[in-house]
């Protein structure tokens, strides 16, 4: 099944999840409106659909293969990345100072969804150079950027993010790449990373990494990481490519999905040191990277989304197609029914649609608050917004790809026996989708983050601000009294009212007992993430006429899914101590 962008329901996402029309009138969006926004959506929906897809299937059966030290991406891939640069898409979120285009974050947010859902292995190179090059504008010196910006804005270079070692997964404080001074103010940077996205590759001349390493006078733990910009090829005062540097890929891993992406094996220093560049100061490289691991948060969101609206598709053209039985709807019809009609492929295909839609609210209304704290006039509103932001990177990360697991299998499920077996291509929306919870930060360390750092924030009063604007929306829900919404708005208050509940448990317990709280985070993470989902996309619905499907998916969603909400916040509230309580460890023994 080909790969259609649903432009129209990115765009409506855009005009109700990030306030399109505000951002524009206000001039945080410049020098757009919404008929070239939704042009840019429309070209980047043909790209992805007609150079992008294809690649998809075949790019996961050759997969990226390691010839000494040499990666080579499978066939097709090469070219489509020369057409992606040439199409300024490289170009198109960054900064106008480095020859990029300037255009706000929920341009790029929407347009990244399509390039997740046409090849997700494809997209990472672009996410990861893009998450790079806004650390280095973050931290770099003038120098730095302008030796290395405008070829990575370009897409000339590509970037990467050099965190993880054997031994220093999520406890990033064990890392031990080492870095030493040299006399002419640059570093030699000595050790290991695995799973390294891009991190060597054939698709561009040059890849800049960046790694944490530590200094030999570092304090222990984090708080003794430093930034390095490490190019595979040095670059002369002219710009031009100089001698290669001291790194090589030594293996790549053989992988459940993102087959076409190579996840390397990355050795710094196996003759005498690769030289790098500090970015920002000594010591302080953990803040910076952070700057690139927020971009990458929302963007891993934004390919859970990608591959759901995927397998939604795929799934939809099916059921349309394979006939199965007769349903009740077939008024006595001598031949098979399409299995769309029976009922219960209708609520999975149901399920798969609102939870995609929801997903794609949720990961919009966080780009629109970056774009606030990176463009308004306004300092307190810079301030209010990125403090919102915050609050959301782990819903838009969190949710967005646990989800992207529940379609992509409810996608096998409506294949039945064929979604078993390869050759339908529903079983690669799946394995692609596993990773997706796990790197950028596990969902279980966004739960944590969210709970002990998000909720927290400003006193308490940014989730307390959020809330009173989920309960403005469902106030507007309730008091449009139209029948065709069904009990949407008394879904959405039990919700609301569910997770305030669930939040003041959280407070006392972050002050009486932390672990509880811990242990309690992983449903709250979901709990708050359902009932914003379900209010933006009853916000959606108060927009359209009676006949709109819109209005169906968001009276399912309320009605079927956020039913759920109930039971997570009795299990936020009173199932935490049913987790701590085998103190013995005999549970586990």
């Amino acid at each position: 099944m080909t790969y259609q962008a649903p432009v129209d329901d990115i765009v409506f996402a855009l005009k109700t999840a990030s306030g399109l029309d505000d951002l524009i009138s206000r001039g945080i969006c410049r020098y757009l409106d919404t008929e070239t926004v939704a042009a840019v959506v429309e070209e980047a929906g043909k790209f992805g659909a007609e150079v992008l897809a294809p690649l998809n299937a075949s790019g996961d059966r050759m997969g990226s293969k390691l010839s000494d030290t040499v990666v080579t991406t499978p066939h097709g891939f090469r070219d489509a990345y020369r057409q992606f640069v040439d199409g300024g898409w490289s170009s198109l979120p960054c900064s106008e100072r480095f020859g990029g285009q300037g255009l706000p974050e929920v341009v790029s947010a929407a347009v990244s969804e399509i390039w997740h859902a046409s090849n997700v292995s494809f997209g990472l190179c672009p996410l990861l150079t893009q998450g790079a090059i806004h650390a280095i504008e973050a931290g770099g010196d003038e120098e730095l950027k302008e030796k290395f910006l405008p070829k990575m804005v370009a897409g000339a270079w590509t970037g990467t993010m050099n965190l993880t070692e054997p031994q220093a997964g999520s406890d990033l404080g064990a890392l031990s790449t080492r870095a030493a001074r040299r006399d002419d103010g640059t570093y030699r940077i000595t050790g290991t990373k695995i799973f390294i996205t891009y991190g060597e590759h054939d698709l561009a001349e040059n890849i800049v990494h960046l790694v944490l390493a530590r200094l030999p006078d570092a304090p222990e733990g984090t708080r003794g990481i430093s930034l390095f910009l490490v190019p595979k090829f040095l670059v002369n005062d002219d710009g031009s490519l100089g001698e290669r540097n001291d790194v090589v890929c030594t293996g790549i891993e053989h992988k459940l999905g993102i087959m076409a992406s190579p996840t390397c094996v990355m050795q710094f220093g196996e003759n005498g040191g690769a030289i790098g560049y500090l970015v920002g100061e000594e010591n302080r490289g953990l803040a910076t990277m952070f700057v690139m691991m927020n971009a990458a948060r929302l963007g891993v969101g934004l390919q859970g989304v990608g591959v759901a609206e995927r397998a939604t598709q795929h799934a939809l053209a099916y059921a349309k197609e394979r006939r199965q039985g007769k349903s009740l709807a077939a008024n006595g019809a001598r031949e098979m029914s399409p299995i769309i009609e029976h009922p219960d492929v209708k609520r999975m295909l149901l399920t798969m649609k609102a939870l995609t839609q929801a997903a794609r609210m949720i990961c919009f209304a966080t780009a629109r608050e970056f774009d606030i704290a990176h463009k308004s006039e306004d300092e307190a509103e810079r301030k209010a917004a990125l403090d919102k932001a915050a609050l959301l990177t782990p819903l838009a990360k969190a949710f967005s790809t646990d989800i992207a697991n529940e379609v992509a299998s409810l996608g096998i499920q409506v294949h039945g026996g064929m979604g078993f077996v390869e050759e339908t291509g529903a079983a690669q929306y799946l394995r692609d989708a596993r990773i997706l919870p796990i790197y950028e930060g596990t969902n279980g360390i966004q739960a944590i983050d969210l709970v002990t750092r998000k909720l927290p924030l400003a006193g308490g009063t940014v989730i307390t601000s959020y809330f009173k604007e989920l309960a403005g929306i469902i106030g507007n829900v309730r008091a449009s009294n139209r029948p065709e919404f069904g009990v949407m708005a008394q879904r959405l208050t039990d919700a609301l009212t569910g997770l305030q509940s669930a939040t003041l448990w959280m407070g006392q317990m972050l002050q009486s007992s932390p672990e509880q709280a811990l242990a309690s985070a992983t449903p709250f993470l979901r709990l708050i993430s359902l009932t914003a989902g379900g209010v933006y996309l009853a916000k959606g619905a108060l927009s359209e006429d009676a006949s709109s499907p819109r209005i169906a998916i968001a009276r399912f969603f309320a009605e079927n899914l956020l039913t759920e909400a109930a039971g997570l916040a009795e299990s936020v509230q009173s199932g935490s101590s049913s987790v701590l309580v085998d103190a013995s460890g005999a549970v586990f023994a």
